[in-house]
Protein backbone atom coordinates (compact mmCIF):
# COMPACT_ATOMS: atom_id res chain seq x y z
CA UNK A 1 0.00 0.00 0.00
CA UNK A 2 1.11 3.36 -1.00
CA UNK A 3 1.41 6.22 1.23
CA UNK A 4 1.43 10.40 0.45
CA UNK A 5 3.10 12.77 2.14
CA UNK A 6 2.59 16.06 1.04
CA UNK A 7 4.91 19.22 2.11
CA UNK A 8 3.63 22.90 1.53
CA UNK A 9 5.30 25.72 2.20
CA UNK A 10 6.96 29.42 0.69
CA UNK A 11 10.29 29.18 -0.97
CA UNK A 12 12.87 29.40 1.17
CA UNK A 13 11.36 27.46 4.00
CA UNK A 14 13.12 24.51 3.58
CA UNK A 15 10.36 22.25 1.87
CA UNK A 16 13.02 20.71 -0.41
CA UNK A 17 15.36 19.24 2.60
CA UNK A 18 12.49 17.69 4.57
CA UNK A 19 11.68 15.88 1.46
CA UNK A 20 14.84 14.90 1.08
CA UNK A 21 14.78 13.48 4.76
CA UNK A 22 11.48 11.61 4.26
CA UNK A 23 12.53 10.17 1.17
CA UNK A 24 16.19 8.89 2.56
CA UNK A 25 14.15 7.39 5.71
CA UNK A 26 11.81 5.45 3.06
CA UNK A 27 14.56 3.88 0.96
CA UNK A 28 16.31 2.98 4.40
CA UNK A 29 13.27 1.04 5.15
CA UNK A 30 13.24 -0.60 2.12
CA UNK A 31 10.21 1.08 0.53
CA UNK A 32 10.21 2.13 -3.23
CA UNK A 33 9.91 6.28 -2.67
CA UNK A 34 9.23 8.67 -5.52
CA UNK A 35 9.72 12.50 -4.57
CA UNK A 36 8.33 15.24 -7.27
CA UNK A 37 9.11 18.32 -6.55
CA UNK A 38 7.05 21.21 -8.19
CA UNK A 39 8.42 24.43 -7.76
CA UNK A 40 5.98 27.89 -8.22
CA UNK A 41 7.58 31.32 -7.64
CA UNK A 42 10.11 29.53 -4.90
CA UNK A 43 12.70 32.17 -5.20
CA UNK A 44 10.09 34.64 -4.65
CA UNK A 45 8.66 33.71 -1.75
CA UNK A 46 5.74 32.02 -3.77
CA UNK A 47 4.30 28.40 -2.71
CA UNK A 48 6.19 25.34 -3.46
CA UNK A 49 4.29 21.71 -2.95
CA UNK A 50 7.08 18.94 -2.77
CA UNK A 51 5.02 14.91 -3.08
CA UNK A 52 6.70 11.94 -1.19
CA UNK A 53 5.49 8.39 -1.78
CA UNK A 54 6.30 5.27 -0.52
CA UNK A 55 5.48 1.54 -0.40
CA UNK A 56 6.07 -1.43 -2.27
CA UNK A 57 5.69 -0.54 -5.79
CA UNK A 58 5.14 3.08 -6.44
CA UNK A 59 4.58 4.05 -10.02
CA UNK A 60 3.75 7.99 -10.21
CA UNK A 61 5.45 10.87 -8.02
CA UNK A 62 2.17 13.21 -8.18
CA UNK A 63 -0.61 12.74 -5.60
CA UNK A 64 -4.18 13.90 -6.52
CA UNK A 65 -6.56 15.12 -4.89
CA UNK A 66 -8.20 13.00 -1.41
CA UNK A 67 -5.02 10.85 -1.47
CA UNK A 68 -2.86 12.60 1.18
CA UNK A 69 -1.86 10.36 4.13
CA UNK A 70 -0.29 13.35 5.92
CA UNK A 71 0.11 17.26 4.34
CA UNK A 72 3.02 19.11 6.12
CA UNK A 73 2.51 22.72 5.98
CA UNK A 74 5.18 25.30 6.60
CA UNK A 75 2.18 28.22 6.83
CA UNK A 76 -1.52 28.64 7.35
CA UNK A 77 -2.13 29.67 4.09
CA UNK A 78 -0.74 27.31 2.25
CA UNK A 79 -2.27 24.78 4.56
CA UNK A 80 -5.49 26.16 3.30
CA UNK A 81 -4.65 26.41 0.09
CA UNK A 82 -4.07 22.02 -0.21
CA UNK A 83 -6.61 20.96 1.85
CA UNK A 84 -8.85 19.16 -1.01
CA UNK A 85 -5.39 16.62 -1.25
CA UNK A 86 -6.55 15.57 2.71
CA UNK A 87 -7.87 11.98 2.74
CA UNK A 88 -10.72 11.83 4.88
CA UNK A 89 -8.52 10.41 7.25
CA UNK A 90 -5.62 11.72 6.63
CA UNK A 91 -3.73 14.10 8.99
CA UNK A 92 -2.47 17.96 8.76
CA UNK A 93 0.40 19.14 10.58
CA UNK A 94 1.00 22.82 10.13
CA UNK A 95 2.83 25.63 11.45
CA UNK A 96 0.53 28.38 12.90
CA UNK A 97 2.68 30.91 11.30
CA UNK A 98 1.53 33.43 8.94
CA UNK A 99 3.70 34.40 6.14
CA UNK A 100 2.53 37.50 3.50
CA UNK A 101 2.10 36.16 -0.17
CA UNK A 102 3.53 38.39 -3.10
CA UNK A 103 -0.76 40.11 -3.08
CA UNK A 104 -0.33 41.17 0.48
CA UNK A 105 2.90 42.43 0.13
CA UNK A 106 2.12 44.70 -2.88
CA UNK A 107 -1.28 45.84 -1.07
CA UNK A 108 -3.59 43.86 -3.25
CA UNK A 109 -4.82 41.65 -0.84
CA UNK A 110 -5.75 41.17 2.29
CA UNK A 111 -4.31 37.89 4.72
CA UNK A 112 -6.98 36.28 5.45
CA UNK A 113 -8.54 36.02 9.09
CA UNK A 114 -9.85 32.59 10.69
CA UNK A 115 -7.85 30.22 8.25
CA UNK A 116 -7.66 28.05 11.45
CA UNK A 117 -11.15 27.98 12.20
CA UNK A 118 -12.25 27.56 8.84
CA UNK A 119 -9.99 24.46 8.28
CA UNK A 120 -11.66 23.24 11.58
CA UNK A 121 -14.75 23.71 10.24
CA UNK A 122 -14.01 21.73 7.32
CA UNK A 123 -13.87 18.49 9.93
CA UNK A 124 -10.33 17.75 8.80
CA UNK A 125 -7.78 15.93 11.35
CA UNK A 126 -5.84 18.92 12.22
CA UNK A 127 -2.40 19.36 14.03
CA UNK A 128 -1.61 23.09 14.15
CA UNK A 129 0.88 24.54 16.21
CA UNK A 130 3.45 27.01 16.54
CA UNK A 131 6.49 25.62 15.06
CA UNK A 132 8.46 28.95 14.53
CA UNK A 133 8.73 29.73 18.09
CA UNK A 134 9.85 25.53 18.72
CA UNK A 135 12.56 26.45 15.98
CA UNK A 136 13.64 29.57 17.59
CA UNK A 137 13.96 27.75 20.80
CA UNK A 138 16.14 25.17 19.06
CA UNK A 139 18.62 28.17 17.64
CA UNK A 140 17.32 29.18 14.13
CA UNK A 141 13.69 30.48 12.64
CA UNK A 142 15.08 28.36 9.73
CA UNK A 143 14.55 25.44 11.29
CA UNK A 144 10.60 25.34 10.92
CA UNK A 145 11.06 22.35 8.75
CA UNK A 146 12.60 20.16 11.82
CA UNK A 147 10.25 20.94 13.82
CA UNK A 148 7.47 19.77 11.14
CA UNK A 149 9.47 16.75 10.52
CA UNK A 150 9.86 16.02 14.85
CA UNK A 151 6.10 16.25 14.56
CA UNK A 152 5.41 14.24 11.67
CA UNK A 153 7.29 11.31 13.15
CA UNK A 154 5.22 10.54 16.09
CA UNK A 155 2.92 9.44 13.50
CA UNK A 156 5.50 6.63 12.36
CA UNK A 157 6.40 3.30 14.45
CA UNK A 158 10.22 4.06 13.34
CA UNK A 159 12.94 3.84 15.86
CA UNK A 160 13.86 7.49 16.66
CA UNK A 161 17.35 7.00 15.95
CA UNK A 162 16.88 6.15 12.40
CA UNK A 163 15.22 10.01 11.73
CA UNK A 164 18.47 11.28 13.39
CA UNK A 165 20.81 9.32 11.45
CA UNK A 166 19.23 10.71 8.16
CA UNK A 167 18.88 13.82 9.69
CA UNK A 168 22.60 13.97 10.09
CA UNK A 169 22.76 12.34 6.81
CA UNK A 170 20.82 15.04 5.02
CA UNK A 171 21.83 18.34 6.93
CA UNK A 172 24.97 20.15 6.91
CA UNK A 173 27.35 19.45 9.58
CA UNK A 174 27.90 22.73 10.72
CA UNK A 175 24.09 22.66 11.43
CA UNK A 176 23.49 19.48 12.99
CA UNK A 177 23.03 19.97 16.28
CA UNK A 178 20.20 22.77 15.90
CA UNK A 179 18.44 20.79 13.17
CA UNK A 180 18.36 17.76 15.73
CA UNK A 181 17.52 20.11 18.48
CA UNK A 182 14.47 21.66 16.71
CA UNK A 183 13.45 17.79 15.54
CA UNK A 184 13.05 16.83 18.86
CA UNK A 185 11.20 19.91 19.96
CA UNK A 186 8.58 18.99 17.45
CA UNK A 187 8.28 15.37 18.27
CA UNK A 188 8.39 16.04 22.07
CA UNK A 189 5.62 19.10 22.03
Amino acid sequence: MTKNIMIVGVGGQGTLLASKILGRLFVGRGFDVKVSEVHGMSQRGGSVVTYVRFGDKVYSPLIDKGEADFILSFELLEAARWTEYLRKDGILITNTQKTNPMPVITGTAVYPDGIEDNIKGLGLNLDAFDALSLAEQAGSAKAVNLVLIGRLSKHFDYPEEEWITVIRECVPEKFTEMNLKAYKLGRES
